[in-house]
């Protein structure tokens, strides 16, 4: 893979995709120098409960990644340095990022507050080379926000993505429309963007470890052995995604949960909690003028063991005695009374905004790309 842009003549889309280097954890070495070099975990402090929000590249030497448990990862790496999340700093350093991006395009899709897509395709900088681009946003990321990125230049999405992968971090990587179906008959199976371990697995063991071995599966396969999204990695795994990088911000689900500091074994006790959480959950729907049609009721079990339990609703609503008798009504229904739990969460989907129709729209054309293949 040379960095390099493709021949100009062809016509194909430019799409940089920016990770930023392990995020949080470079915001707080960047913030306290004393910090630096050092594994720093930020998430659930040492004595608390909570998990791993992300950690510095000296602690991943250790095994340590993102959502493991922070006693665990303070068994892994004891002299690891625990830090609380300060999303408002965080947030700050995004915001900086986000004006970069819109000075080389409009259209700009975040996916997080690390991550997002570019297509510069028609710039504003009048740039022709997509590569020069994102070598322009790392430097100034790393001269004016004082942090790193890692970019992925490619004619589509998901091979941005996998670009911004391979040379991680503080690294730049373009896949070629001439490079694309070399480069993903090499990669592992499981560097797939959008599959997961349990995918990974089962696609193992049909002898599928590789982007070549998926190949070589043909679409009728695929389908019948995993439904519809058999067609997605028929097509992907042939560099084929001609979704495009959308400005919406539409809101595709929301949750809460609580880790407790103690575990807990008194149904009313959960019940209380419940109760603040769909609180919360009911003031941010309202606010965003959102109506929602199916819960799901998160429990986690003293050793770790996580239950999932979910209700799709005959309408859509956002009223608080509804939603809070329907939580109830699951939680009674999945709470094993002998167990103590040690993490409580809600989470809303299948939304309805009620001042736009963007989501049902993105699904259409969802559906659209898939019946098109």
């Amino acid at each position: 893979m040379e960095r390099r842009d493709w021949d100009k003549k062809e016509r194909v889309r430019k799409i940089i995709h920016v990770d930023m280097d392990a995020y949080f954890a470079a915001i707080e070495q960047r913030d306290f120098p004393e910090l630096r070099g050092k594994p720093v975990i930020v998430g659930g402090a040492v004595g608390e409960r909570g998990v791993v929000s992300t950690c510095s590249y000296e602690a991943r030497k250790y095994g340590i990644h993102s959502a493991m448990p922070a006693t665990t990862a303070h068994k892994l790496c004891p002299h690891g340095i625990f830090v609380h999340a300060r999303f408002e700093a965080y947030k700050e350093a995004t915001e900086q990022i986000f004006a970069i991006f819109r000075e080389y395009s409009d259209l700009v899709q975040p996916m997080s507050l690390d991550e997002a897509y570019i297509d510069v395709t028609t710039n504003k900088m009048g740039i022709p080379s997509a590569t020069i681009i994102a070598q322009e946003i790392r430097q100034r990321i790393k001269d004016e926000v004082h942090l790193t990125a890692s970019a992925g230049v490619s004619y589509n999405k998901f091979l941005a993505k996998i670009a911004s992968d391979l040379n991680k971090p503080d690294g730049l990587c373009v896949i070629t429309p001439k490079d694309a179906l070399k480069v993903l008959s090499g990669l592992p199976i499981g560097k797939f963007h959008g599959i997961g371990k349990s995918t990974e697995a089962q696609l193992k063991k049909y002898g599928i470890h590789t982007g070549a071995d998926l190949l070589k599966r043909d679409l009728s396969w695929l389908i019948d052995n995993f439904g519809k999204i058999g067609y997605q990695y028929y097509y992907l795994v042939r560099g084929i995604d001609n979704r495009e990088v959308s400005t919406d911000h539409t809101r595709k689900s929301i949750g809460k949960e609580s880790t407790f500091r103690v575990d807990i074994d008194d149904l009313r006790v959960l019940f209380q909690h419940l109760e603040r959480i769909v609180g919360r959950l009911v003031d941010k729907i309202s606010q965003e003028e959102i109506e929602i049609k199916t819960i799901t009721l998160k429990l986690r079990y003293e050793n770790f063991e996580t239950l999932t339990r979910g209700k799709t609703l005959s309408a859509y609503t956002a009223n608080y005695q509804e939603l809070i008798k329907e939580c109830r009504r699951i939680l009674i229904d999945s709470y094993d009374t002998n167990r103590k739990v040690r993490l409580l969460g809600v989470s809303f989907t299948t939304l309805k905004h009620l001042n736009a129709q963007t989501w049902e729209q993105l699904m259409v054309e969802w559906e659209k790309y898939n019946d098109r293949y």
